[in-house]
């Protein structure tokens, strides 16, 4: 086990990688940790996975934009049980918000409907107007997101043009750090809970400076104490998989 704990379900990380164990706990119920590439959705990194391992059963714990990279979980057989457990961590993120351009969808993969020009900010500003968006706040979720109004997902009826309103919800956002401040790119750690859409953050920010934003990479390195350092990319667990099957036809 890498990266963190789960209880009594196995966890498969990068250093698992010079291990040869015995296949059949993917069909049993594993974690394996994954770093998604970008484009790849959530549900395209599962697909890979379920074929690779020819398992009956998989899902992930908590789903990544195709603009994002980053730790995706990925349960096989009876941890797929626990997901919800592991969905309900806290998640770190390292996040590029582009200031002065608002897309549709909030982040990089939209359509471009403003450009505004972007006020003069200090670096050392910055921590004083992040400050509004940490801790428990109120937030609306993108209209292009998973999720589902009448057991549609939202960006299927924004796709038609269907008028949508998400309703603000809760959310906790425990830190927000500054990477640095090259205008128009804003670079930022967020700590935060369960259902944080940081494009929302992204879009917050742009709305408080009167100026728009989006958010133009994301990239997920921790759900709660499990780390992207041990996760596999698509290739690397392809290569240690056939490695492993190899040794054990040979044993």
């Amino acid at each position: 086990m890498s990266g963190g704990s789960s209880g009594q379900i196995p966890v498969f990380g990068k250093a698992h990688l010079s291990l040869t164990p015995d296949l059949t706990a993917f069909n049993e119920g594993v974690f394996i940790l994954i770093d998604k590439p970008e484009t790849w959705t959530s549900f395209d990194a599962v697909n890979k996975i379920r074929r690779l391992l020819k398992v009956k059963k998989a899902g992930h714990c908590g789903t990544l934009d195709p603009l994002a990279t980053g730790l995706l979980i990925i349960a096989t057989g009876k941890a797929t049980k626990s997901i919800d457990t592991l969905t309900l961590q806290d998640k770190t993120y390292e996040a590029e918000v582009t200031l002065g351009i608002e897309t549709d969808t909030w982040d990089a993969d939209g359509k471009i409907m403003a450009e505004k020009r972007v006020p003069e900010i200090a670096e050392s500003e910055w921590p004083g107007i992040l400050k509004e968006w940490t801790g428990d706040i109120r937030q609306v979720p993108p209209a292009y997101s998973a999720l589902k109004q009448n057991g549609v997902p939202l960006y299927k009826l924004a796709r038609k043009g269907a008028e949508i309103k998400p309703e603000p919800r809760t959310v906790v956002i425990h830190s927000i750090g500054v990477n640095g401040w090259n205008p128009p790119f804003l670079r930022l750690t967020v700590r935060c809970g369960k259902g944080t859409y940081i494009r929302s953050l992204a879009h917050d920010i742009g709305k408080k400076l009167n100026c728009g934003a989006m958010l133009s990479q994301l990239r997920r390195t921790a759900i709660g104490d499990f780390s992207v350092e041990y996760a596999w990319n698509i290739p690397e667990f392809q290569s240690w998989l056939y490695t492993a099957r190899v040794h054990y036809a040979v044993h």
